[in-house]
This record gives structure tokens, C-alpha cells and sequence, in this order.
């Protein structure tokens, strides 16, 4: 009985901690970039730089896109973000390609 408890207690423990842990591609922008977006204020120049294939996009990032595309069969979409198109997948966000210029 008591390895039976044991093994429950262990098991709620460590699926409690997974649960509560903030994903890695969740992370915020810099509070005074917050402070700006909120204002309307655009992008920084240079954000497209810390963009790979890959990396998740941040939520800022997608509020402020524009979706071109619709999911296809796979589950990616196309976005544009302040004239740079990316294709991500929709709902992990994680990068697949990027494109310059705007359609």
C-alpha cells in the first residue's frame, strides 16, 4: 500500500510541476516593447533578425500579423508581419519558412 502511494504522490508531483512550467516559446517582450506596442507604436527595426526557422513566434508578434493564408492539410498558415511573410504552424507557432517582401 505504501509503494502504491508512493508512486500516486511521485506521479502528481512531477505531472503538477509539467503543468505549471511556462512553456519556452511563451516568453514576453521587453516591458518597455510591451509599453510601445500597447501604445500602437510599431515593431523595433531589426526584429526580423531574431527570427529563425524553427523558433515559435511570440504572441505580440502574431496579434500584430496579418493572416494571408488559411491552415492547409498540414496545419500551416501564412502570416505577414510589417511586410515579412511567415509560414508557421498554427497552433504550436513554430516557424517554417521566411519570406521577404510583401504580396
Amino acid at each position: 500500500m505504501k509503494t502504491v502511494m508512493l508512486v500516486l504522490f511521485t506521479s502528481t508531483l512531477l505531472l503538477s510541476h509539467s503543468a505549471m512550467a511556462k512553456p519556452e516559446h511563451e516568453k514576453g517582450l521587453p516591458p518597455g516593447l510591451e509599453k510601445k506596442l500597447e501604445k500602437g507604436k510599431p515593431l523595433p527595426p531589426g526584429w526580423q533578425k531574431k527570427l529563425s526557422v524553427g523558433q515559435y513566434l511570440q504572441d505580440d508578434y502574431y496579434r500584430r500579423s496579418t493572416v494571408l493564408k488559411r491552415p492547409n492539410a498540414d496545419g500551416i498558415i501564412t502570416i505577414q508581419v510589417e511586410g515579412t511573410i511567415i509560414e508557421l504552424f498554427e497552433h504550436s507557432r513554430e516557424i517554417v519558412r521566411i519570406l521577404e517582401g510583401k504580396r
